[in-house]
């Protein structure tokens, strides 16, 4: 089944809506789906609850949903990057779900598996434990996590076929492979869409049956802290 569309708005049409939950993958600036995230801008949706490692920076990724007003929580692990991210959690605008990385990543990875929950002692004797079931195992306690799970899961790849078979490069396999198993929708955007067959079966981490759509997107290779040093 042929699942390419032909740009990310054309992806979107009769998915999106007010209220709904949406897991957007990648790592900092790194393997985002940029051009997804800028057709929800322009679509307007609203009241969004938002599963991602961490929102983007100001005027890019994420942070242009935020600067539009249309994330109303985000459940994540780092937001430091962000300022119009702060200023809208410390006016109370902005619900926040921390995470710490890991348990964050294992809650996407055990939604997409079926798992309604599972325990960890990460967090343990923090605010991330506050309200949460405490149980021991051979004397040492842990808490009760429970997987996520989105109405649409938005991801991006290196290079994708028809089929919706997907092959990540380096950093960006951070997040992206386990947020496509754990959505009713999956909409990929990819670098190149290869020929059905093109893809080497024992190198696709995502197989097509997760994605229901795929878009051929370009993309601006941002970096997210530039720092510089005088030569010796």
């Amino acid at each position: 089944m042929d699942k390419v569309y032909n740009d990310a708005t054309a992806a979107l049409d009769g998915v999106l809506r007010d209220g709904m939950t949406i897991m957007a993958g990648g790592f900092g600036l790194c393997g985002i789906p940029e051009n997804l995230i800028a057709a929800i801008r322009a679509a307007g949706t609203k009241d969004l609850t938002v599963i991602s490692n961490n929102c983007g920076v100001d005027g890019f990724g994420l942070g242009v949903l935020l600067a539009n007003r249309q994330i109303r929580k985000m459940k994540s692990s780092y937001v430091g990057e962000n300022k119009e991210f702060e200023r809208q959690y410390l006016s109370g605008e902005l619900e926040l779900e921390f995470n710490p990385q890991g348990t964050l990543a294992e809650r996407i990875r055990a939604g997409g598996a079926g798992i309604p929950g599972f325990y960890t002692k990460t967090g343990v004797g923090t605010v991330i434990a506050e309200g949460k079931e405490h149980k021991e195992f051979e004397g040492e306690t842990y808490i009760l996590e429970t997987g996520l799970v989105a109405d649409l899961a938005i991801v991006k790849a290196w290079k994708g076929d028809a089929q919706g078979n997907l092959i990540y490069r380096k950093t960006a396999r951070n997040f992206n492979p386990m947020m496509a198993t754990a959505a009713t929708v999956t909409i990929a955007e990819v670098e190149e869409i290869v020929a059905v067959g093109d893809l080497d079966p024992d190198q696709i981490h995502t197989p097509g049956i997760f994605v229901q759509r795929i878009i051929q997107g370009t993309h601006e290779k941002r970096i997210e802290q530039r720092t510089v040093r005088e030569r010796a």
